[in-house]
């Protein structure tokens, strides 16, 4: 056993140590009276207007209460635990809020929104589903609660996480939180804050993607999260995979409470409460102790990572109200150099002697600031959507990590993304019509400071340097009109929208990126409907792209006629409703992609890159890369119902992209086959047990090129090898699988509560074999070693490479 895996033992004891010294404390201390309180508000979201005796009682009981003249319920009396309540009323469809979480210290607020139907007032009876669909998405969208999130094995609170539970969602093999969505890259994801577009929601994100390892939005402000993977409200632009739709919560407004959480990773702290009559507040911080423990496991990379996220609610009057919400991070990457000191394993110094070598140190922090203001009339409201974001993010590497001379730069870059967006939205319900339409304005200011020296597919040395500053305004314009037939069973939705940018002519019109859209579901037996979709979406390439200059400082992006990036959906699919709070779907899926930018220098497409640091894109490009991906998706899913819930999803999916010779190959995200199994048990006590396996057929990989590799001057420069492109994802990873375990134990006291948990991630250790690197044989003395056949060349080998270790993990949840 060497020194890394001594220490890693002793932590997990220690924590095992202090689990039970928890457990044993607070089961000697008496629980109070059990007198939970779950409170709120039905109204109808169209005009705001109080929906007033409704029925509103606890799923499965005949426990509830009715609405009084201004929409306001309050069921008391209950035990502290997790409650699905329904609300029922005569003209309006049934509604079901899943998994409450209820307390003794505090009432849980719950605002339950009714959607009016005028076929119920005409005695129609419809059986109401209990899973979400839109008139817009009845297919590839689904609503994931605050608690499924909340109690994931494996997913430690993050949402990016949590959806690789869900069927067409594959992840890479490492510790990263790329999201690959049917086929498609981790650039073609758009996320939303309540209405308020957010870039990216992970710490150390990739620049020109979406990913990076840890989640950046604070669960505790979640209420719900709708992710589409297709069929797209036109409302929702600028994306090619998939869009998720945050809905967070407003705060408490009888008082201020805490929540004090203690994670795998880092630690937060929540404030809740009023800040006056009619305005509340969510506020929350949070730190990361991870460069602690990779130092002492003497890793060679140190992540720090800290956030803040807010939300300021005014209910200005029953027709007016306005949100304000921001969310920044500022995470640092620094090199540990000390790694090696003491380490005999000749395999651990190998590894940490390639990744000093080849990573940079990194410095970024962005913002997002925004306000959503809402004005409700007689069938229809109206927001005006205001909002900024700013990304700074700055990389510096010297040759041998000497930062003693300039000399040695062989990387330093400094760039800014800076968004200033407005939109306008009027949505409008009658008579089983909807109509939403709205335009949108955004302002962007790119800049780049690139100083790189590379070496390039050819062996010879590259200098990059230039600086740039790029101006651009975008424009959209949307429209989507939904009707319900034939008694309700038919459901029609059509939509367009356009997206254009003054940054060069072939963005400028608005013709050439319209984006037409139609969905439609068919209700032809109970608990059974077919639905489909079919949609064409817009995405700008990345600033990275736009923003760079060559020698001569031309935008040769701007010159080459770079252009929107297209995607046509088409999904199929069938749903059955089984039992109460069951569903199973299969879809059919299908996207073919156009003029995806080709970057000239590697001979590649930019859909196969995003799922490591650093920058993607900066280099020149043209628009004429195509690709396409297809497959089917399986899934049967039991929302809590008597104590049990679980998911089944599995995915076989294609995904193909041209090389340089225009013939389709497989795509770095082409996994094949992806099955999930989630599920859990919730026992009394105020335990609960939860399980999730997972596997992933392997993704193709591009080999090294071991003859460039192994060039004095190109190793000398970067200490990394150079890729094969001629052999373009000729080679395939073995097969992924993970078994991921969590336990939870609530206690519910008089003025708090605390839930602790263990999660194990990766329970039997299984190691996911990735591509090899190769790296230079070395003397005693760790000097690289020349190749005896050629003066020119250091000897050079591969190296097995392996993610996957068992991750068990303490948390502590408390609730003041």
């Amino acid at each position: 056993m060497n020194k890394h895996q001594s220490f890693v033992l002793i932590f997990v004891t220690m924590q095992k140590i202090t689990i039970t010294f928890f457990c044993f404390a607070f089961f000697s201390f008496s629980v109070v009276a059990q007198n939970a309180i779950i409170k709120g508000k039905v109204f109808n979201p169209i005009n705001n207007e109080p929906v007033p005796f409704a029925n509103v009682v606890i799923q499965g009981t005949t426990t509830g209460t009715s609405t009084d003249i201004d929409g306001k319920y309050e069921i008391s009396g209950l035990d502290p635990k997790l409650y699905n309540i329904e609300a029922t009323s005569l003209g309006f469809r049934k509604a079901v809020v899943y998994e409450i979480q209820t307390f003794n210290n505090r009432p849980v607020n719950i605002d339950i929104e009714m959607t009016e139907d005028a076929q119920l007032l005409e005695g129609v009876e419809i059986t109401a589903s209990p899973f979400s669909k839109k008139e817009e998405a009845p297919v590839s969208m689904r609503t994931i609660g605050v608690s499924e999130i909340e109690r994931n094995p494996g997913g430690n609170r993050d949402i990016s996480r949590v959806i690789q539970s869900l069927p067409g969602v594959a992840s890479s093999p490492s510790f990263r939180n790329d999201i690959i969505i049917r086929g498609g890259g981790p650039n073609e994801n758009r996320f939303y804050l309540d209405g308020i577009e957010v870039p990216n929601i992970n710490h150390f994100a990739t620049q020109g993607a979406s990913g990076g390892p840890v989640g950046l939005i604070n669960v505790n402000f979640i209420n719900e999260v709708e992710f589409y993977s297709s069929a797209f409200p036109s409302n929702r632009g600028n994306a090619l995979s998939s869009v998720f739709d945050f809905t967070q919560k407003d705060g408490n407004p009888d008082g201020i409470k805490a929540n004090v959480t203690v994670g795998s990773s880092d630690y937060g702290l929540t404030l809740d409460g009023p800040l006056g009559k009619r305005t509340t507040c969510i506020f929350s911080v949070r730190r990361s102790y991870l460069q602690f423990l990779f130092r002492a496991l003497q890793l060679p990379f140190l992540p720090i990572y800290n956030d803040s996220q807010f939300k300021v609610k005014t209910k200005l009057n029953d027709k007016n109200e306005i949100s304000f919400i921001g969310l920044g991070a500022l995470d640092q990457f620094e090199l540990n150099e000390s790694a090696n000191d003491g380490v005999t394993d000749a395999e651990t110094l190998e590894r940490n002697r390639y990744i000093l070598g080849n990573i940079p140190s990194n410095d970024q922090w962005n913002y997002t600031v925004g306000a959503n203001y809402k004005h409700f009339s007689g069938n229809s409201f109206q927001q005006v959507v205001v909002s900024r974001n700013h990304l700074n993010n700055k990389a510096v590497k010297y040759q041998g990590n000497d930062d003693s001379d300039e000399a040695n730069k062989i990387l330093d870059y400094l760039s800014e993304e800076i968004e200033n967006k407005l939109r306008l939205e009027h949505t409008w319900r009658k008579n089983g019509w909807k109509w939403n339409m709205g335009v949108g304005y955004e302002n962007a200011l790119y800049t780049n400071s690139t100083f790189n020296r590379i070496v390039t597919t050819t062996g010879q040395e590259l200098l990059i340097d230039f600086d740039s500053e790029v101006f651009l305004n975008k424009y959209s314009v949307f429209s989507q009109l939904s009707k319900s037939f034939v008694k309700d069973r038919l459901k029609l939705s059509a939509g367009i929208r356009s997206d254009f940018s003054d940054y060069n002519t072939e963005m400028s019109n608005p013709l050439d990126q319209l984006s037409p859209r139609f969905a439609a579901s068919f209700l032809f037996a109970p608990k059974w409907s077919v639905n489909g979709s079919v949609g064409r979406f817009h995405q700008l390439p990345p600033f990275t792209v736009l923003g760079y200059r060559d020698a001569g400082n031309n935008l040769v992006n701007k010159q080459s006629g770079v252009s929107y990036i297209s995607a046509d959906h088409y999904v199929f699919g069938v749903e059955f409703l089984p039992a109460t709070n069951t569903k199973i779907t299969v879809e059919g899926f299908c996207k073919s992609y156009r003029n995806y930018p080709f970057l000239l220098r590697d001979n590649i497409t930019l859909a196969n890159l995003g799922s490591d640091f650093g920058v993607i894109g900066n280099e020149p490009v043209t628009s004429s890369s195509e690709g396409r991906a297809y497959g089917a998706e399986f899934l049967a899913q039991q929302k809590l119902f008597k104590g049990f819930y679980g998911i089944v999803a599995y995915t076989l999916v294609i995904s193909e992209f041209e090389d340089k010779n225009g013939d389709f190959i497989p795509s770095a995200w082409d996994n094949g086959n992806i099955l999930t199994l989630t599920g859990g048990k919730k026992f009394k006590g105020n335990w609960e047990v939860g399980v999730r396996f997972r596997y992933l057929g392997g993704a193709p990989y591009t080999p090294f090129d071991q003859s460039l590799s192994s060039l004095k001057n190109s190793w000398d420069l970067r200490g990394v090898g150079l890729l094969d492109y001629n052999q373009l994802n000729s080679q395939r990873n073995g097969a992924v699988h993970q078994l991921d375990l969590r336990i939870d134990k609530r206690f519910f006291f008089d003025k708090w509560s605390l839930n602790i948990y263990f999660d194990v991630q990766n329970a039997y250790n299984y190691q996911a074999p990735l591509s090899p690197f190769i790296t230079v044989e070395r003397d005693e003395n760790g000097l690289p070693l020349e190749d005896p056949n050629d003066p020119s060349r250091y000897s050079t080998k591969l190296v097995e490479n392996f993610s996957g270790n068992v991750l068990p993990s303490i948390g502590l949840i408390i609730e003041l």
